[in-house]
């Protein structure tokens, strides 16, 4: 009795000590090092530069096809300063995407037209009032646009409006002409919003683009031009293997033979 209770004993001691020595055996979780205060600092720097730069660049790819591109052509336009009169000619509604090459106002500039209004006027190149003109004082026909591009997104493009304004026939109204081409004509032009609209919409997000890649390469890569550190290397000394060879031995062999044969 005695024995088979010191046995009942000794089974929990030895599954404690088994658990145990398992227990201490298991590989040890290791903390990650926390990071300093100029770790973070460096962390959350490099964060914003990079989301900044990524969100300055991404804009411009939308910037520039709607809004940097009408303002650049619409300033290589060179429309005239002061308004001039024009009188509407003529209003042709036409149907079908072979007959709608352009349009006067189309509200969206990356689909298709199958519907368009092309209305024509006839303007006089010296500022008159919209009263004194005679019909023999206007020029011949040209093609008035709601901008550069003849399209636009709404609240700023409303076709229904446009066409109704300056689709009627005999309509009378102040202008713009381009000194280029002087078939191009709008109703509104200001050179001054035309350059802020550079200035804001490429400009600036360049610089910030250029500027926060500089700083990201400043704080990651090591721009300085450094020379590369000297590498002073032992010449080890070659010496002659050909002294040490058979034939050069046997050689000195015989020439000593024959020193000794000679008679003196």
């Amino acid at each position: 009795m005695r024995g088979s209770s010191c046995e009942l004993l000794l089974d929990p001691q030895a599954e404690l000590r088994k658990r145990r020595l398992l227990e201490l055996a298991r590989p040890k979780k290791q903390r990650p090092a926390r990071r300093t205060c100029r770790q973070r600092v460096w962390f959350y720097a490099t964060s914003l530069f990079a989301m900044t730069a990524v969100s300055a660049g991404s804009s411009l790819l939308f910037l520039v096809p709607l809004y940097v591109d009408p303002a650049i052509s619409t300033l290589a336009a060179d429309f005239t300063p002061q308004p001039v009169t024009c009188v509407t000619a003529r209003r042709d509604d036409r149907r079908g995407i072979n007959n709608c090459t352009w349009s006067s106002c189309r509200e969206g500039c990356t689909s298709d037209m199958y519907s368009c209004t092309h209305i024509f006027v006839s303007y006089h190149a010296h500022n008159l009032t919209l009263d004194s003109p005679s019909s023999s004082d206007f020029t011949e026909e040209a093609v008035l646009l709601v901008n550069i591009k003849g399209c636009g997104y709404p609240p700023e493009v409303r076709c229904a409006d446009f066409n109704a304004l300056y689709g009627e026939e005999g309509a009378r109204f102040p202008c713009y002409y381009s000194r280029q081409n002087r078939t191009i004509v709008m109703t509104s032009y200001d050179r001054d919003k035309q350059v802020e609209v550079i200035i804001n919409y490429f400009a600036i997000p360049f610089v910030v683009t250029l500027v926060t890649s500089v700083v990201l390469c400043v704080m990651h890569c090591d721009c300085r031009n450094t020379a590369p550190p000297r590498s002073f290397r032992r010449h080890a000394r070659v010496e002659d293997a050909s002294d040490y060879s058979i034939s050069t031995r046997v050689d000195r062999i015989a020439a000593s033979q024959q020193d000794l044969s000679r008679p003196l």
